[in-house]
């Protein structure tokens, strides 16, 4: 019989401590940690977001029903809905996101040689925006209409193992176009992105930092031809040329030469029209990359749906950002544990197999390993078609 440590244990032995502590003293603040430290609230909330707990209250209660295991669990502090509350509206959410772009980091170079299923030796990148709903009553701070509230979570995603790479929230107001200010463009990479973010004067920058863009075009489009290239009309190519724009604004935000792809999608029966500065790459490729924009689309419908952050634990835009961090530290750090144990499972099947095994002791990579392919499924939805 197995005697070592828990499942939930053995998961977070791959937290980095010393990053946490390193980020605690980068922001220190009044709320006192001897009693119910940082890692104690790190771990309440881990295990509220990989249990799927709807409340305080409902964590308090699970914790307590296994009050003699929490010292197991590296939980030292006495678990009250109350001190948590308290700890999630004081203690600053700056914390766990700094925690989080540590445990991206380490992500990031553990699947720096992943294949997102496009002949890219480059690095990709898919830019998107969701928008989580809030009740204008409880959230004030978040107003985004007369009568509502809502929150935008802004995610810059690396397709080499969907590892969210920049992540920025903010109220329901800022448009998503605006969130290209404060990204630091790598020279190389591919920037996927759709046309809610065609802003020629930003794609301007981006260009001028020898990055590169792949974005549909909006239908009012103004430019001049000045070359076709041959194409092969049986792959669903319709046009693939060189183009400048003669817009009265956008001529001037971006004076240099576009190239312009127009791609029937037979399936959905839809023509679409790509704009990218990169000449050299397959228009078929060009297609492909914007097709694997949609792995941004499926990591937010994956986050909402099995990470708690549309069931806010507290109102406060503090509790809000700490808890919205803590979701995505937990799962950049199953990304970790899935990579460093060599398992074939998605993301999706080892959270519920820890959802229901955190209590357990078994070895994590014996839990992990022996999985049913058949169930290696998520469910995409109707509106996740392969371009819109």
């Amino acid at each position: 019989m197995y005697a070592g440590k828990l499942v939930f244990a053995q998961l977070m032995e791959h937290l980095p401590l010393y990053t946490l502590r390193r980020c605690i003293a980068r922001y220190p603040g009044r709320y006192p940690t001897l009693s119910f430290s940082h890692l104690d609230q790190f771990l309440a909330m881990a295990f509220a977001q990989l249990t799927f707990r709807e409340s305080l209250r409902d964590i308090e209660t699970c914790l307590r029903a296994h009050s003699s295991k929490l010292y197991h669990l590296g939980i030292r502090g006495r678990i009250a809905r109350s001190t948590l509350a308290d700890a999630n509206e004081k203690r600053d959410w700056r914390i766990y996101r700094d925690l989080a772009l540590g445990l991206i980091q380490t992500g990031r170079r553990l699947y720096a040689d992943e294949d997102f299923g496009v002949e890219l030796k480059n690095t990709a990148y898919a830019l998107d925006t969701t928008t989580i709903d809030l009740s204008l009553s409880l959230f004030p701070w978040a107003r985004f209409r007369q009568t509502k509230a809502a929150v935008k979570l802004h995610t810059l995603l690396d397709l080499r193992g969907n590892i969210p790479t920049f992540i920025h929230i903010s109220d329901g107001k800022l448009h998503e176009v605006n969130v290209l200010d404060q990204i630091a463009f790598e020279a190389g990479s591919f920037y996927v992105m759709d046309r809610g973010f065609l802003d020629f004067g930003r794609l301007q920058a981006l260009h001028r930092a020898q990055a590169f863009f792949v974005i549909r075009a909006k239908s009012n489009l103004q430019y001049r031809r000045l070359y076709s290239h041959p194409i092969d009309k049986a792959s669903g190519l319709r046009c693939d040329q060189t183009v400048v724009l003669t817009g009265v604004r956008s001529c001037t935000d971006y004076p240099a030469q576009l190239r312009r792809i127009k791609f029937y999608d037979a399936k959905h029966d839809k023509l679409l029209v790509f704009l990218t500065n990169h000449f050299d790459l397959p228009a078929l490729t060009v297609t492909e990359l914007y097709r694997c924009r949609w792995q941004v689309e499926l990591f937010f419908k994956w986050i909402k749906q099995h990470l708690r952050i549309k069931a806010f634990f507290g109102t406060s835009e503090n509790a809000v950002k700490t808890q919205v961090w803590i979701a995505i530290a937990v799962y950049v750090l199953v990304a970790v544990v899935k990579k460093r144990l060599h398992l074939d499972a998605s993301l999706y099947t080892i959270l519920q197999i820890l959802s229901l095994t955190l209590f357990e002791k078994m070895p994590l990579n014996q839990l992990l390993a022996h999985i049913d392919p058949e169930e290696e499924t998520m469910e995409t939805g109707n509106q996740l078609n392969l371009f819109t």
